[in-house]
C-alpha cells in the first residue's frame, strides 16, 4: 500500500497563495459594478491593517488560540487582493478610458508587431491621448488634447500604390471611430471577443490608410523594440538559407516564436498528431538552452564566485532568449521555473516542484491577471503538473534494465503524463484527440532537439552552410508527422463537451489517478459516481441530438451557407467548397457540434 510522506506547508507557500488569488481574479473578471474598485481597495486595506495589528500583538492577545480565524482572514485577503488586481488591470474601468468622452481623434501607440495580410494590416494599439474639438468663429477648429487610456484593435487597409510601413512603437493619429467587438454568432465559432478581452481590448476600428497620420516618433519600449528588430534580422537569415516555405515557417516558429507564416495545413498536421506543443517555444527550448550553456561554461565551476558568475550569465542569456521569442506564457513559465531551480542549486536549497510551478504562475498573474484565461497558459501549466505528478508514477509501472529501452520508456511515460494532464482541456478547446500521440511524440523528440540546436548554431555563428541540413531535418519531421496523421483512425475528431462535462471529466480523472496510486476504495467509489454522472450527461446530449430540428444561417463575409438539421443528418446549401478555409473554420465546427453524421451538400455558384 502506498504511503505518502507528510507535506511541509512551508514548501507549498506559493501554492497556498496562488489558489485564493486566482479565485479572486476569476470572480470579478466580468463584473463591472460601479464603485467596485473603491470598496475592494478599502476592504483589502482594512484587512491588511487588521492582520498587521494581530501579528504585532500575537502573543499579548493569545491569538494562537484562533489560528483558524487568522488563516481565514489571510485567505480572504488574498482572494480580495485577486479581485482588486483584476479590476485595476481592466482598463475599461479607468476613469480616463477613451470611450467615456466624445473625442474626435485619438493618439495611439502600436503595442505589437503589425500582421500583414492581403490588403489588410492588423495591430493592437494603446490610446495615450484624446482630442476634443471646439469650433471657433469663422469655422476654424481647435483640438485640445486630454489624457486617455485603453487599448484598441485596428484593421488598416493600406494604399496599394504607396503602403505605409508600420512597426512596434509607432505613434499614430486616428479618428475616434470605434465599434464594440461582436460576440461569436454560434457557440462553435471562435470567440474573438473573449480572446481580445483577455488582452484588455474591447473595441475595434477599421480605417483606410488616408485616414490616419503617422507621427515621426516611436514610443515603444527600448528593450522590446531591440528584441523585435533583432528577431527580424534572425528571421531574414532563415529566409535566406531555407527555400521551402513550410520549412522556413517551422524554423521561425520553433526557434524564434514567429508564427505569422505558419499555414493552416501545417498547424492541422501537428494538431492531429498531438505535437502542437512542439510549435510553441516552451520549457523544452529553455531546458535545452540551459543544458548547453551549463556544459559550455563548465570551467566556471571551480569556486563559489565563478559559479555565481556562471549562473548570472546563464540567467541573462535565458531571459534574453525569452525576450527574443516574445515573452509567451510558456516561455515565461519556463524561464521563471528554471531561474528558481538554478538559484536554489547555487545555494544548495531544497526545492519543491509544485511550489516552483505555483511561484511561476503567481508571478505571471501578478504581471498579467487575465492570462488565467489564456489557453496556452492553462495547457502549459497542466502539462508541467502532469510531468511532476504523473510521470514518476507511470514510469514506475515498468522496471526496464536496458539503458536504451529505459530512456525510451522514460520518454513514453513523459508523453503519457503530459497527454493525460492536458486531455480534458484539449478536447474542450480543440474537439479532437490524437490516438497516435505516443508514436508522434517519440518520433519528433530527437529531430526537434537537433533542429533547435542546429537552428541556434546557425544564428549564433552565421553557419549558412548548415542551411540544407536544417531544411532537410524540418521537412523530414513534417513528412513523418504527415504520414502518421494520414493513418486510418489516427484520431477522434468532433468531440464536443460543455463546461459541466469538462469539470466532471477532470474530477473523474483526478479521483481515478489518486485511487490507483493510494489504493483507496472511497476514491474509487467517488470515481465511479463521477463517471456515472458524466455518462448521464453525455447520454442526455445524445438523446437531444437524435431529436434535434434546427436551421442554422451562417453569418459569412463574402459567402453564404444555410443548414437544415434533423437528428444526425443535415442538408447544407452553400457556395463554399468543403476544402476551403472558411468552410473548415465556420461551417464544419457547427455541424460537428450538432453531431451531424450524414451531410448532403447542395452547391450553388461555387467560387
Amino acid at each position: 500500500m502506498a504511503h505518502s510522506l507528510p507535506i511541509n506547508k512551508a514548501e507549498l507557500a506559493f501554492l497556498r497563495l496562488l489558489i485564493p488569488f486566482s479565485v479572486g481574479i476569476v470572480a470579478v473578471y466580468q463584473w463591472k459594478a460601479p464603485g467596485l474598485t473603491y470598496w475592494l481597495t478599502a476592504t483589502v486595506t482594512l484587512l491588511f491593517l487588521l492582520l498587521f495589528t494581530i501579528n504585532l500583538s500575537y502573543k499579548q492577545l493569545n491569538f494562537y488560540r484562533y489560528k483558524g480565524i487568522r488563516g481565514m482572514m489571510i485567505h480572504a485577503l488574498l482572494l480580495l487582493s485577486g479581485c482588486l488586481h483584476s479590476t485595476l488591470y481592466n482598463q475599461s474601468l479607468n476613469t480616463d478610458y477613451y470611450l467615456f468622452k466624445k473625442y474626435k481623434y485619438l493618439k495611439v501607440k502600436i503595442i505589437d508587431e503589425p500582421k500583414i495580410k492581403p490588403n489588410l494590416i492588423l495591430f493592437s494599439a494603446f490610446v495615450s491621448k484624446g482630442y476634443v474639438t471646439a469650433h471657433l468663429q469663422g469655422g476654424a477648429e481647435i483640438h485640445t488634447a486630454r489624457t486617455a487610456s485603453g487599448k484598441i484593435r485596428i484593421a488598416l487597409k493600406p494604399d496599394t500604390s504607396n503602403p505605409t510601413v508600420l512597426k512596434y512603437g509607432d505613434e499614430l493619429i486616428i479618428p475616434a471611430r470605434t465599434s464594440e467587438i461582436e460576440r461569436a454568432e454560434l457557440p462553435s465559432s471562435f470567440d474573438f471577443k473573449s480572446w481580445l478581452a483577455m488582452q484588455n481590448i474591447y473595441q475595434q476600428a477599421y480605417f483606410k490608410q488616408a485616414e490616419l497620420i503617422k507621427l515621426n516618433s516611436n514610443a515603444g519600449h527600448v528593450l522590446v523594440k531591440y528584441a523585435l528588430q533583432l528577431r527580424e534580422k534572425q528571421i531574414a537569415i532563415y529566409r535566406k538559407i531555407i527555400k521551402n516555405d513550410d520549412a522556413f515557417a517551422i524554423a521561425a516558429t520553433l526557434i524564434l516564436g514567429y508564427r505569422s507564416d505558419l499555414t493552416a495545413e501545417t498547424l492541422d498536421i501537428y494538431a492531429k498528431t498531438g505535437t502542437i506543443h512542439a510549435l510553441s517555444v516552451s520549457g523544452m527550448h529553455v531546458g535545452l538552452i540551459y543544458l548547453v550553456l551549463n556544459w559550455l561554461l563548465f570551467f566556471l565551476d571551480r569556486n563559489f564566485v565563478l559559479k555565481t558568475l556562471k549562473i548570472l550569465l546563464i540567467l541573462c542569456l535565458i531571459w534574453a532568449y525569452s525576450l527574443l521569442t516574445g515573452f509567451s506564457p510558456s516561455v515565461l513559465r519556463s524561464a521563471i521555473m528554471i531561474s528558481v531551480f538554478i538559484l536554489a542549486r547555487l545555494f544548495d536549497r531544497s526545492i519543491n516542484s509544485y511550489n516552483i510551478l505555483a511561484f511561476a504562475a503567481f508571478c505571471l498573474l501578478l504581471y498579467h491577471p487575465f492570462l488565467i484565461w489564456d489557453i496556452g497558459f492553462q495547457l502549459s501549466f497542466l502539462a508541467v503538473l502532469g510531468l511532476i505528478y504523473l510521470q514518476p508514477k507511470i514510469y514506475g509501472w515498468l522496471a526496464v534494465k536496458n539503458p536504451l529501452l529505459n530512456k525510451i520508456w522514460s520518454a513514453t511515460a513523459m508523453s503519457i503524463a503530459a497527454q493525460l494532464a492536458t486531455y480534458p482541456l484539449s478536447i474542450y478547446y480543440f474537439h479532437q484527440f490524437p490516438l497516435f500521440f505516443l508514436a508522434s511524440n517519440l518520433f519528433i523528440m530527437l529531430p526537434v532537439a537537433i533542429i533547435i540546436y542546429v537552428g541556434i548554431l546557425i544564428l549564433m555563428f552565421r553557419l549558412d552552410g548548415l542551411g540544407p541540413l536544417f531544411e532537410w531535418l524540418i521537412l523530414f519531421t513534417n513528412s513523418g508527422l504527415n504520414q502518421i496523421a494520414g493513418l486510418p483512425f489516427s484520431g477522434i475528431s468532433g468531440i464536443w463537451i460543455n463546461k459541466t462535462e469538462l469539470l466532471l471529466l477532470c474530477l473523474t480523472l483526478v479521483c481515478f489517478t489518486e485511487a490507483l496510486y493510494r489504493f483507496k476504495k472511497r476514491l474509487l467509489f467517488t470515481t465511479a459516481i463521477a463517471f456515472f454522472v458524466l455518462q448521464s450527461f453525455l447520454t442526455y446530449d445524445k438523446i437531444s441530438t437524435a431529436n434535434q430540428k434546427k436551421i442554422i444561417r451562417f453569418k459569412l463575409k463574402k459567402n453564404y451557407a444555410i443548414a437544415w438539421i434533423k437528428g444526425n443528418s443535415a442538408w447544407l446549401y452553400t457556395n463554399l467548397k468543403p476544402e476551403s478555409r472558411e468552410f473548415s473554420y465556420a461551417v464544419k465546427p457547427a455541424l460537428d457540434q450538432h453531431k451531424v453524421k450524414q451531410l448532403v451538400i447542395k452547391f450553388a455558384d461555387v467560387p
